[in-house]
């Protein structure tokens, strides 16, 4: 109590006398030009902790490099356990910087903010029924790879971090195969605080643009329709509005249909999971993405990333009760039963049928033939130009599917399972053998990306329904979709899912051969097979007739005669992972 009191007073005096010059940002000091190194953004965070009872520091993980993940808690009642914010029905806003370590204006931004907030007492009713988590730097690793030739294409800092973190893994493409130690830590301070609102802070490369922010909201149809009505009609209105009132209007994310081309209009899209604002519209949080423009210098995009996220504080501090009820019913949805009566969307594709005119605030441009490549070399100017383009913003759904009551993932693929568990997902263990009628997949057209994408082989295919009964060894993971989670479940195990398991891998094996037959003894089984099934032989010679690579080649063509005998292994090509659609045959007691 007596150290609470006396860091009470100094928080006080600090009130009291306004802005010190101890409080001035290493980036402010650098007449807006710098950005401070890890130990000196940690050492300024633990500042804000000795001077204000209403901040907290600590760390949620440890990098591959051995360095701390630093977090600040800020609570205007010291609440700094996720039961205790959770009981003062505040709202939980995780903010972060630094996921791409050489986009550092979100932790010079923060961090004056925070300054303001709690020193300065210059915004206090930001805090009044909303409790910040903000991460300054989360690749701490790449962060540290800092030099001045790290981003080629952005306008300051003088020096910054890469974008990768030390294992070389760009940590917003990890979040559902959960590869990088950083990701794990984060899954867990997300599994243990489950924020109600998502803001994560970038610096965009493109073209050249009126713009100093743009940004991304998740309301194409990956979220639940209340929580697409709330950012679309309370958070997105009011949010453009106030930017707009701050001189800094903002504008939808920037992919121009051909690159670097605004005139030939800009395509949204849904995000997918292994991005961080699409995946935490699979958790029911309202994700916010920020891009600053990279051309402009980095005093201009840290005061319109510090402005965004004052004003979505100020946004949500006002309609707290109404976030915080709407996320909690999303959740409570997800995880009842009506939910799965419908088929669940897992991708989407964007309609180019259909668009709308916009203004778009650009400057003007030349595209030239390069004399170097042949390509087109695109010249901007300085003036300003208001461009009327097409904005294309309609999509359609790619895939379905049907939610079962449970997934079940048998023992030995406990990699899978692992993974599985580290996104909060409650599990139960299969205590005995037991046998099921499962519907699953059987893999077909298969295609593997020809070269490594984040550190794994991803593999594009279609598949076929399959139904039958398979017997589940003891030790299987049974996973019961009565649970907020349950898109994140669907995702990550039904392969034709955005970014799931399947894509990235984790069930490459089961798409391999491994046994064999060899050329004499098909020679003479072929035959044998054709004289006594005349259907196969008109299958072969049809296959022959289309497919001239398969008919000038010997190996294929007997292969192809085993794999319709029954030594083939039939497992092959079969999804292991099985979908129970009847509760009733559930253990009863599951651990």
């Amino acid at each position: 109590m007596k150290i609470f009191t006396t860091t009470f007073i100094i928080y006080l005096l600090f009130s009291l006398f306004g802005y010190s010059q101890n409080w001035e940002t290493y980036y402010e000091k650098s007449g807006y030009k710098e950005t401070p190194r890890y130990d000196k953004t940690v050492r300024f965070c633990r500042q804000f902790e000795n001077a204000s009872p209403m901040v907290h520091y600590t760390g949620f993980g440890v990098s591959p490099q051995g360095r701390e993940l630093p977090l600040l808690i800020i609570d205007k009642k010291g609440n700094f356990d996720p039961a205790g914010v959770k009981a003062s029905k505040n709202a939980v806003v995780l903010i972060q910087a630094c996921i791409h370590a050489g986009e550092c204006d979100g932790k010079d931004a923060g961090l004056m903010l925070i300054r303001d907030i709690v020193i300065n007492n210059k915004y206090p009713q930001l805090l009044e029924h909303v409790t910040i988590l903000f991460i300054p730097i989360f690749n701490v690793d790449g962060h540290e790879r800092f030099g001045e030739h790290n981003r080629i294409n952005q306008n300051g800092p003088r020096e910054s971090g890469w974008r990768t973190n030390a294992m070389n893994l760009n940590l917003n493409r990890d979040f559902m195969k959960a590869d990088a130690p950083e990701t794990r830590a984060w899954l867990s301070l997300f599994n243990e605080w489950q924020p109600d609102f998502f803001i994560d802070c970038h610096v965009t490369d493109g073209a050249d643009y009126q713009y100093v922010l743009t940004y991304g909201l998740e309301i194409f149809g990956n979220c639940e329709p209340s929580i697409t009505g709330w950012q679309k009609n309370r958070y997105l209105k009011e949010i453009e509005m106030r930017m707009n009132s701050s001189k800094l209007p903002i504008f939808p994310y920037i992919e121009f249909r051909n690159w670097h081309d605004p005139r030939s209009g800009i395509e949204a899209g849904v995000a997918p999971p292994m991005l961080s604002q699409g995946y935490t519209a699979l958790r029911n949080t309202p994700g916010l993405l920020i891009e600053t423009h990279m051309l402009k210098d980095y005093k201009t995009r840290v005061n319109a990333t510090y402005e965004m996220i004052k004003n979505t504080l100020s946004i949500i501090s006002e309609d707290y009760e109404n976030l915080v009820k709407i996320v909690q019913q999303a959740n409570n949805d997800v995880g009842s039963a009506s939910f799965r009566k419908t088929p669940l969307p897992v991708d989407f594709e964007l309609s180019q049928k259909d668009s709308t005119m916009v203004d778009f605030l650009g400057v003007d441009y030349t595209i030239e033939k390069s004399d170097l490549t042949g390509g087109n070399w695109f010249k901007y100017g300085t003036t300003p130009t208001t461009f009327k383009i097409p904005y294309f913003d309609r999509f359609t759904v790619k895939t379905r599917v049907d939610l079962p009551e449970a997934y079940i993932i048998p023992a030995e693929w406990k990699d899978v399972i692992e993974r599985v568990k580290l996104h909060g997902i409650k599990t139960s263990i299969l205590e005995r053998e037991t046998k099921f009628t499962v519907k699953s997949y059987r893999f077909k057209n298969i295609k593997y990306n020809s070269k490594s994408y984040e550190g794994r082989q991803t593999v594009e295919f279609d598949v076929d329904p399959v139904q039958e009964e398979r017997v589940y060894q003891a030790g299987s993971v049974i996973i019961d979709m009565n649970q907020a989670l349950a898109k994140v479940i669907a995702y990550l195990l039904e392969p034709k899912a955005s970014t799931s398991l399947a894509y990235w891998g984790f069930f490459n094996s089961i798409l391999e051969q491994k046994e064999y037959s060899e050329s004499y003894v098909m020679e003479t089984m072929a035959r044998e097979m054709m004289k006594s099934d005349p259907a196969l032989k008109e299958e072969f010679e049809k296959k022959k007739a289309a497919d001239p690579k398969f008919a000038d080649s010997s190996w294929d063509m007997l292969n192809w005669f085993y794999s319709k005998s029954p030594y083939w292994d039939n497992k092959k090509d079969v999804y292991p992972v099985g979908k129970i659609f009847d509760r009733s045959v559930l253990p009863v007691v599951l651990k």
